[in-house]
């Protein structure tokens, strides 16, 4: 019998939120076998896509096909804490009627619940053992399951489904290298059709074909990341030649506009000197031949410079909004001898690291580790917001902490009261010039925090944080790059490279870690590791 290997088609979809705003507008494309990754800035569209593949949301307009079965994993699945990891896994009711038959049940509806699946413990038994997992309590809660477990076994509940399709939302967010190494393995060796939305260059850069969601639109490019990232280059290289070659266009339509103004102006002094010395009914008829070829002539050249300019819009809108975020924080330095945090033996109520850390100065750390150590309830601890089970920890500098969920703004505030809201003493001229310089310009600033683009909302967050009084000396950071779009995470190292002061970040983000110009990495476990030197070095 021929296995299926999946495929899917995407018709004419449009999808339209209730106030009118289209997300999705006509979008086509076809998908057989092979690792597809979907790529695209925050807002653009992407999860909306996969919902509507699903059936979760329905489309506007437009339609899916599917042949074979379908599995998906969402970005944040909504899990009973309560239910049993083998529920989870999907075999709970399965390994039950199994049993019952082993011990001699021969009941038709047992043998229903098992159908096909009589290798069920084998497989559960190779799956689980290759995520690392294969001593695992069948009947554990899910609850008590670190983020990385819980995300392999959610994973894995898919994979022994055996679908023909798979899609994927975000499937390795703050996993640590380890349980991302083990993700990326299953995902990649899955043999049908791949659908991932995904922001991990790794893996985006081993699959097939990427598409990008932009402007409501798709498009797809040929290989993994670094394909289409030099693609994205020539493309926007040659869209910036366009707009050049449009404006030199626009500039000669509009020259000669004002050359034809300027000769008709004269041949209009010129017809009615020759008007006047002919009778009545010809000088009528005269000025009415010049009007109407005047009139043809001048509509012939606006016509010109209407196409010209709308030449010049188009091109236009290809080209990217890759501004730089450029600022001034000379107020959050901090002199080298400064104490800026103080940890001793340290330990969160939850998880079992243990910190001891002195931070001096404007020195940058990042603390790594594994999932489920307690690497967030550390920062909690540090910012106040939890007591700690054990030790000691005190922040000596104004400071401010970005958790992981990004939820500093008030989304019914506009980005200025909201950074207003943080800074409540600056004055509004001064905060309106920053919120420039984070590329928020004109009625952007008094748009609800809610009701911005992914890509707007992320740089109003940064702004509400570094732009804050008293200014922050330091900076804490909980997994900053989870969700972000590769835009929102340049724009993040962008304002970091000019906050003077210092920065405590925990990150699975090794590319993003790459680029911070790291003092010391710390690694957080049973126990407290710390490399004492520059990263360059380790």
């Amino acid at each position: 019998m021929l296995h299926i290997t999946g495929a899917l088609t995407c018709t004419d979809l449009t999808f339209r939120v209730p106030d009118g705003h289209t997300i999705l507008d006509g979008v086509t494309f076809s998908l057989g076998p092979g690792r597809h990754g979907i790529v695209g800035d925050n807002g653009a569209g992407k999860s909306t896509l996969l919902k509507i593949i699903t059936g979760e949301l329905a489309p506007t307009g437009g339609h899916v096909r599917l042949s074979g079965e379908l599995a998906s994993l969402p970005q944040d699945p909504a899990i009973d804490p309560r239910r049993r990891v083998a529920a989870l896994l999907g075999v709970e009711t399965t390994l039950s009627a199994l049993r019952r038959i082993e011990a001699g049940s021969v009941e038709v509806r047992d043998f229903d619940l098992v159908g096909e699946d009589w290798d069920i413990d084998q497989r559960l038994t190779a799956a689980l053992s290759r995520i690392g997992l294969d001593a695992i309590d069948l009947g554990r809660p899910v609850g008590s399951l670190s983020g990385g477990e819980l995300m392999l076994l959610s994973l894995t509940a898919q994979l022994l489904r055996r679908p023909d399709v798979l899609l994927l939302d975000e499937p390795t967010n703050s996993l640590d290298s380890a349980t991302r190494s083990r993700a990326h393995d299953l995902i990649l060796d899955f043999p049908g059709t791949l659908v991932v939305v995904s922001h991990d260059r790794d893996l985006l850069e081993r699959v097939d074909s990427i598409a990008e969601v932009r402007e409501g639109g798709i498009h797809w490019y040929g290989g993994g990341l670094s394909l289409f990232e030099a693609a994205v280059a020539a493309e926007q290289e040659a869209a910036a030649q366009a707009v050049a070659t449009a404006q030199s266009d626009v500039r000669r339509q509009q020259r000669d506009l004002t050359v034809q103004h300027t000769k008709q102006a004269r041949r209009d002094r010129q017809g009615r000197k020759k008007a006047d010395s002919l009778p009545p009914i010809v000088a009528h008829a005269y000025r009415r031949r010049a009007e109407e070829s005047a009139g043809r002539l001048k509509t012939l050249h606006e016509g010109r410079l209407d196409e010209a300019r709308e030449t010049l819009r188009s091109a236009e809108r290809r080209v990217r909004e890759d501004a730089e975020i450029r600022i001034d924080l000379p107020d959050t330095a901090v002199p080298a001898s400064r104490d800026v945090l103080r940890a001793r033996s340290l330990r969160p109520a939850h998880g079992s690291a243990v910190l001891d850390l002195m931070l001096r100065g404007p020195e940058r750390v990042a603390l790594t580790g594994p999932n489920g150590v307690g690497k967030t309830s550390l920062l909690r601890c540090l910012s106040g917001q939890e007591d700690p089970a054990d030790g000691e920890g005190e922040l000596l500098v104004p400071h401010r902490l970005l958790p992981q969920d990004l939820q500093v703004l008030d989304p019914g505030l506009s980005v200025l009261e909201n950074v207003h809201r943080h800074a409540p003493e600056a004055d509004l001229t001064r905060i309106r010039h920053q919120l420039a310089l984070f590329l928020l310009r004109g009625d952007a600033v008094h748009q609800p925090a809610g009701s911005l683009s992914g890509g707007e909302r992320w740089r109003a967050t940064l702004a509400s944080l570094l732009l804050s009084e008293p200014p922050p000396q330091l900076l804490i950071l909980d997994e900053p790059t989870n969700n972000l779009d590769f835009a929102s995470v340049r724009h993040l190292v962008q304002a970091l490279r000019y906050h003077q002061g210092a920065l405590l970040v925990v990150s699975h983000d090794e590319h993003f870690l790459e680029q911070l110009d790291l003092d010391r990495r710390i690694l957080v476990a049973d126990g407290n590791i710390d490399d004492g030197g520059k990263t360059a070095d380790a």
